[in-house]
């Protein structure tokens, strides 16, 4: 069953136009790799579906079209995302940043939580357990109190993967998250989303430009280039499709 799918989006900017009726499905637990040349309008999709642009056509979550919501809608209705520079909250700890990732779900008032009542302290509680464990799914429970801004920048990125995470939601957008990564960090990574979809189970759309890890973790793949869906199925296949050689190299 398809978690998300977006259909025939088409976006311009002035007289140019960057997405050419896009199609694409994200089944559940399906781990989606979007991948293209550099400006063939992979983010755009993803700032189509958080609700940044407003494309023609029509973006269904769970048979929801969801174009027109707001950034914070979308997210509150289980879709999260990464960004390619992490875009962490580097004075805060490791544990606030994911909570920061919890407000959406917080459902006491500043009164109650100042007066430390009853119902706030159960709600801190649920949040710190929610947090706890995707602090243990990605390894990051002995760095929970560190601050993010003494930690490197391949633990930085995991932090923000690990932040998408605390939302809870069921359908997580990867930003090109191995960007800037060295080879180790990008093998520990692979790991931790190989272990969020096994543990989790949750969808996954995942920009990158990696294609060995492309072919090693994705379950399909869908290809974009100038704007318009070029290809989509199995790794194998599509990663050896001419038409994709060609947008990549220039050549057959």
């Amino acid at each position: 069953m398809s978690e998300l799918v977006v259909d025939k989006i088409s976006l311009s900017f002035g007289g140019l136009q960057v997405l050419n009726e896009v199609s694409l499905s994200v089944n559940e637990g399906e781990l989606l790799a979007l991948i293209g040349p550099n400006g063939a309008g992979k983010t755009t999709v993803f700032n189509c579906i958080s609700g940044l642009y407003r494309p023609t056509g029509a973006v269904r979550f769970r048979g929801q079209d969801i174009i027109g919501k707001k950034p914070h809608e979308v997210a509150a209705l289980g879709i999260a995302r990464t960004f390619q520079h992490g875009e962490v909250f580097a004075r805060l700890n490791v544990a606030d940043n994911l909570m920061a990732a919890r407000h959406l779900a917080i459902r006491s008032n500043p009164l109650s939580e100042m007066l430390g009542l009853p119902g706030a302290r159960r709600q801190e509680r649920e949040h710190r357990a929610q947090i706890a464990r995707i602090l243990d799914l990605c390894d990051l429970t002995a760095l929970a109190d560190t601050p993010v801004t003494d930690l490197p920048y391949g633990t930085q990125k995991l932090v923000g993967f690990a932040r998408a995470l605390a939302l809870g939601p069921s359908l997580l957008l990867l930003d090109e998250p191995s960007a800037g990564l060295t080879r180790e960090e990008r093998e520990d990574l692979a790991y931790y989303i190989l272990k969020t979809k096994a543990e989790l189970g949750i969808a996954m759309i995942w920009i990158e430009h990696d294609m060995q890890m492309v072919a090693d973790l994705a379950d399909r793949i869908h290809v974009l280039d100038y704007g318009r869906s070029l290809a989509d199925g199995a790794p194998e296949a599509v990663l050896n499709d001419p038409g994709v050689i060609k947008a990549y190299l220039g050549t057959v």
